[in-house]
């Protein structure tokens, strides 16, 4: 029981960890996106991808791990972010 509180107190957006975990994520991709910078911010707050640079894009598919980024262009970005 230790070992599951210590690996839990890394994550930083638990709920959202554990409601992603019930919907089927993996831990590793669970983790991932309930650490990232602006996990459970709701209500259309962010911009929609398509207003987003590039490069910004990018940045958001290196926080979460989406693997090939680096030779996507801006509407593969997209599709990777949406459906990752």
């Amino acid at each position: 029981m230790a070992k599951q509180k210590e690996s839990s107190s890394r994550i930083k957006n638990e709920a959202q960890y554990e409601a992603l975990r019930d919907k089927g994520y993996s831990k590793e991709k669970a983790a991932r996106i309930a650490n990232t910078e602006n996990s459970g911010v709701k209500g259309g707050k962010a911009s929609p991808y398509e207003e987003r640079t590039k490069k910004e894009l990018y940045q958001q598919a290196q926080d979460i791990g989406i693997d090939g980024r680096s030779k996507m262009s801006k509407n593969e970005l997209i599709h990777a972010l949406r459906n990752n």
